[in-house]
């Protein structure tokens, strides 16, 4: 496909499938376009396999699928350069979220929506730590200029969070982001912080408005882009195209920030209000089932920005009587979930969740900035979330039991523990406090999960550079291979004790099995794009373990960021693709965890992946993995040898070169 114009073929596409008004969304895996019509009735199917550059079509789970091989990622860019459905970093379309439970899909949307911006949270956050530890031991001044200056740069990105949230979520919802953020603005806007600050009644045309704060909030941005983007359809489609451009944002903003303000204003307050008024009326007869309540369910509070119901009492019982019970939990909240970030820091063996947690537990423990933590790791990784939770129960119900409060307001963290010394029996604080941390610390630690280690790099001279692709191939798909080797070359990788070796000799490549299971003919394989080989020969292999190995040692050249298939090239120039189950795109990353990316250089034997195959069987999907050689027109011979059970690392395809 060296000669396939991607501009053209993109274009050719849109204007097959019946134009860009007819595309709902587009999303792409390993080799396929993967569209949603609103009407597919008017997309030619014939035209479109005409297209130079398209395998085949299939439609299919209500999609357009568009078969282009190893170019997908360069057409899905043009794609996104010719038409407003996305393009390289949009992510899927929101219809395409996670299948499974509402709870798992919900963390999923929202940890999905968050994942951009993890990084300057977690930078934030450790600013926020060495401020308050600036503070506390008494080098810098809070009335100073510097500390203004400073403490500005840490808040920013937590106050004005909305705004964050409105870009990614436009992204995920196929929405206006300008617009996206102009609805944030207004959210966050000071006149109207300044209407909920001040408590008294507020009205928009007539209509009586029930205010909050939505600065720092999460979950009304995204509730908002999503209803957004329902109305910006709504709105393309009916208005006149000499009017869309301008009047569609107009029309939007000014139905969506009033909206917002009179339906998730009043649901969220009436709600914090009613956990306010229980709190409160249970420490009246059971102080301990009151902490557990706050220590356990306070960061699921924040997420829903409810706590905002809370924090007027907590002011008012701070200047009426210079302490408040409902902050003796809060400190076990805070910190079991900062344990739980550092017990996956220690944990896990995935170094990009090493870099995200080890800033974000400091931050938790010394700031009480729990967002990097929450959102980058536990949220994603639920486990670590719940068993904050747990530990946060315990601790708080043994805090409230023993009275304890802070008489400041002051945000949870260890620096803060002095502020809790002065009411209530502050032994049982320290010793909620700690229980909560080794509660979170430790379950997270046995029973959390155990993310992959990504494959040591191979050492100079032990790879021969890749070829120089001759077809476009896997190489269009990253960075241009380098080298001089040509399909003579002999390579051979170093496998563990007791496995086989895959080498390029005299022309004769073994490509190994990626996984243990059963093997089944390709042309088995229920998705019937890779059963009719139009992607190339190879086999599938049912899987029993969900570690995923390198088949053949190479550069790889294509790493889906859902964790689900990767094409790796041969020095010899044999490319593979691994595709784990059928379908799996549409998981969306969850359940996998991948352990390479484009780019690196594998063995033989290697870690790919690790895949949880019980998140993959409940969300209905084949976890049969594919073997298959996408350059066989190409070569000499393929010819598929493994059959029934095998195990990763025998050779499962012989290729002539």
């Amino acid at each position: 496909m060296a000669t396939v114009d991607y501009r053209s073929l993109a274009e050719g596409i849109v204007r097959e499938v019946g134009g860009e008004d007819n595309i709902v969304s587009a999303a792409h895996c390993a080799t396929r376009l993967r569209l949603k019509l609103r009407d597919e009735s008017k997309a030619d199917k014939a035209a479109v396999e005409k297209l130079p550059g398209v395998i085949t079509v299939m439609q299919a789970g209500g999609q357009y699928q568009v078969v282009v091989g190893n170019n997908v990622p360069s057409v899905y860019a043009e794609l996104g350069r010719i038409t407003k459905l996305g393009g390289d970093e949009a992510p899927a379309d929101g219809d395409d979220a996670p299948k499974g439970n509402l709870f798992n899909r919900f963390i999923d949307l929202v940890s999905s929506i968050i994942q951009p911006i993890i990084w300057p949270l977690a930078a934030a956050g450790l600013l926020k730590a060495f401020l308050s530890m600036a503070v506390q031991f008494g080098w810098l001044n809070v009335e100073s200029q510097t500390y203004v200056i400073l403490a500005a740069a840490a808040d920013a990105i937590f106050y004005f969070l909305p705004l964050f949230l409105a870009i990614t979520a436009a992204r995920w919802f196929k929405a206006n982001q300008f617009t996206s953020m102009a609805i944030a603005g207004a959210l966050v806007y000071p006149s109207i912080v300044a209407l909920g600050a001040a408590g008294e009644p507020v009205s928009f045309a007539g209509l009586p408005v029930v205010m909050m704060n939505y600065t720092s909030s999460v979950i009304p941005i995204i509730v908002a882009v999503w209803l957004q983007g329902y109305l910006e359809r709504f709105l393309n489609k009916v208005l006149p195209s000499a009017l869309r451009n301008f009047t569609t944002p107009l029309l939007t903003i000014l139905i969506m920030v009033p909206l917002v303000l009179m339906t998730v204003g009043p649901i969220t307050t009436f709600i914090a209000q009613a956990i306010s008024s229980g709190v409160n009326a249970v420490f009246g007869f059971a102080p301990w089932l009151a902490g557990a309540i706050l220590g356990g369910f306070w960061q699921v509070f924040v997420l829903f920005g409810l706590h905002w119901g809370l924090i007027p009492i907590i002011t008012n019982d701070l200047g009426t009587q210079g302490y408040s019970l409902l902050t003796g939990p809060l400190l076990s909240a805070v910190l079991a979930q900062a344990a739980a970030t550092l017990a996956v820091f220690v944990r896990t063996r995935n170094t990009a969740r090493r870099q995200v947690a080890g800033p974000a537990a400091l931050s938790g423990f010394l700031a009480g900035i729990t967002e990097p933590g929450i959102y980058g790791v536990n949220l994603p990784l639920k486990k670590p979330f719940y068993f904050g939770i747990a530990g946060g129960v315990v601790g708080g119900a043994i805090a409230a039991i023993g009275g304890s409060a802070a008489n400041s307001f002051v945000f949870p963290s260890l620096l803060s523990i002095p502020a809790f010394t002065q009411v209530g029996n502050f032994t049982l604080q320290m010793i909620g406090t700690t229980a909560a941390v080794v509660i979170a610390f430790t379950l997270t630690f046995l029973f959390g999960p155990r993310e992959a280690e990504a494959p040591v790099a191979a050492q100079p001279g032990e790879t021969t550079p890749p070829a120089p692709s001759t077809d476009g191939s896997l190489a269009d798909v990253g960075a241009p291979a380098t080298g001089t080797s040509s399909g003579a070359t002999a390579a051979t990788a170093t496998l563990p004790t007791g496995t086989a070796t895959a080498t390029e000799v005299a022309g004769t490549v073994e490509v190994l099995a990626p996984v243990d299971g059963t093997a089944v003919a390709l042309a088995e394989v229920p998705d019937k794009v890779f059963a009719s080989g139009a992607l190339g020969k190879g086999l599938g292999i049912v899987p029993t373990d969900g570690h995923v190995h390198a088949p053949i040692s190479g550069t790889v050249k294509a790493a889906m960021k859902s964790g689900h298939a990767y094409g790796i090239k041969s020095p010899g120039g044999v490319e593979v693709l691994v595709h784990i189950g059928i379908d799996t795109v549409q998981l969306d990353g969850r359940g996998f965890s991948p352990a390479v990316t484009r780019g690196d250089q594998v063995k033989a034997g290697d870690l790919l992946a690790v895949v949880d195959l019980d998140v993959v069987a409940e969300a209905g999907y084949d976890p049969t993995t594919l073997v298959v050689i996408t350059n066989t027109a190409q070569l000499a011979g393929v010819v598929p040898t493994a059959q029934g059970t095998v195990t990763h690392g025998q050779p499962a395809v012989t290729v002539q070169i």
